[in-house]
């Protein structure tokens, strides 16, 4: 019975950890790929649709929307907010956005479901951070949970200056003055790396409590083996 809780705990933060890690590494792998093909830096993360690198993009995403649908959590409501996840993951993925897009209506159709799958896949990632991980089984959290938790707290609200961000860099009137900066690449890529910090913590990458509370607390949950 033991071997099969230390494995179940094991999957469990490897899945983390695995969402983590691919957060982290997309945006890096889609720029670095992207020069090593002759590609210039793209004006968003999405636009690599549009180029050779497409297949990394869609695949890394389709990844993370696996493992999320994956996620189970100990309450109703992380299952719930893992599944939202994974929709708006392959929203994202196979909704193009709209640069690009050369027949009549799919620009507009397209990229705003495209825009609207973005910003909620985000605000889900945002409410994992600011509720979800925060939650602890004791009244007292270690310190390595209290410095876990100022990390989902940075890591949440930056990803929302990111998106306030973004939409102030597409005003009409601020856009042209901002463009040959890449300014959406770059916030993208920053809300995407946040994100993966905060799952890579989660799965206990780093700043492990000593005692972990995860096996007792994958026991009393009851979930199958």
């Amino acid at each position: 019975m033991r071997s099969k809780e230390e494995h179940l705990v094991r999957s469990y933060l490897s899945l983390r950890k695995a969402i983590g890690a691919i957060g982290i590494g997309l945006p890096f792998t889609l720029a670095v790929g992207g020069l090593l093909l002759g590609i210039e830096l793209q004006e968003s993360i999405s636009a690599y649709y549009h180029t050779d690198m497409r297949d990394l993009f869609v695949g890394s995403l389709c990844a993370i929307a696996v493992f999320l649908w994956s996620y189970r959590g100990f309450e109703r409501r992380d299952d719930i907010a893992g599944n939202l996840a994974c929709i708006f993951a392959l929203g994202v993925a196979l909704f193009p956005t709209a640069p690009g897009l050369e027949t009549p209506g799919f620009p507009v159709i397209l990229g705003r479901l495209h825009a609207v799958s973005t910003a909620a896949f985000f605000l889900t990632l945002v409410y994992f951070c600011l509720f979800l991980f925060r939650l602890s089984d004791k009244e007292t959290p270690t310190n390595e949970k209290f410095i876990r938790n100022l990390i989902y707290l940075f890591c949440g609200y930056a990803m929302i200056a990111c998106l306030i961000l973004i939409g102030i860099v597409n005003i009409p009137a601020i856009a042209p003055l901002v463009r040959g900066c890449k300014p959406v690449f770059w916030l993208e890529a920053c809300a995407i790396l946040f994100f993966g910090v905060s799952w890579f913590v989660k799965g206990e990458a780093i700043l492990k409590d000593r005692t972990s509370p995860l096996t007792t607390r994958l026991v009393s949950a009851r979930i199958p083996m």
